[in-house]
C-alpha cells in the first residue's frame, strides 16, 4: 500500500514538473499545473539568484585584463563562510546598497605592505604577481595592515595611482567571490 501511494506521489509530481510533449514545453496552456510549475521556478530563481549567486555587471577597468570592463559574471556568496581569504584571491566588496568592488586581496592582517617602482612588497619581501600583465610605476610607503581589515588593489595598475580605489577593507565588507 505504501508503496502505491509512493509511486502515485512521484507521477503526480512527474505531470506537474515534465511536461508530456514538446509542444506542451515551448507553448504551454495556462492550468493550475502549469501556474505551479511557473510559481516554483520563480521561488527557485529568487533563492538561487538573490541568495546564493548574485549577477553583477563589472563597470570599470580596474581587474583588466583578468576581468573585462562590462562583463557580467555572478557572486558566490559562500564562498567566504568556511574560511577566510587569503592573498591572491579575487573578492567582492560591498561599498554600499548598490556599488560593489571587485579587487585582489594582496596583504593580510598584521603584515605590512609597500610599493616601490610598481613593485609589491609584504613585510619587506617582494611578492610576485603573474596576474599583472601591464608594467606598474606605482610608489606608496609601507603601511601595517590592521587586525580585521584585508588589503585589496586590482590587477590593473598601469594608470597612475591616484585613478585606483585601493586599500585596507573590513573582513565584514568582503560579501563573496567571483564565480569565473
Amino acid at each position: 500500500m505504501k508503496k502505491q501511494s509512493s509511486g502515485t506521489f512521484l507521477h503526480k509530481l512527474k505531470i506537474i514538473f515534465i511536461p508530456g510533449s514538446a509542444r506542451e514545453f515551448f507553448a504551454p496552456r495556462i492550468t493550475p499545473i502549469y501556474l505551479i510549475r511557473l510559481a516554483v521556478l520563480a521561488v527557485a530563481c529568487l533563492v538561487f539568484f538573490g541568495v546564493f549567486f548574485r549577477p553583477v555587471l563589472i563597470s570599470g577597468g580596474s581587474m583588466e585584463p583578468t576581468y573585462k570592463s562590462l562583463g557580467v559574471n555572478l557572486v558566490n556568496r559562500f564562498k567566504f563562510s568556511g574560511r577566510e581569504p587569503q592573498r591572491g584571491d579575487v573578492v567582492v566588496i560591498r561599498y554600499d546598497d548598490r556599488v560593489m568592488y571587485l579587487k585582489r586581496v594582496v596583504a593580510l592582517p598584521g603584515e605590512t605592505i609597500e610599493f616601490r617602482n610598481g613593485k609589491l612588497y609584504i613585510d619587506g619581501q617582494e611578492l610576485p604577481e603573474p596576474y599583472l600583465k601591464l608594467p606598474s610605476k606605482w610608489n606608496l610607503p609601507p603601511r601595517k595592515v590592521e587586525a580585521g581589515y584585508y588589503y585589496v588593489v586590482g590587477d590593473n595598475r598601469s594608470q597612475p595611482i591616484q585613478q585606483h580605489r585601493f586599500g585596507q577593507v573590513l573582513r565584514r565588507r568582503i560579501i563573496g567571490a567571483p564565480t569565473w
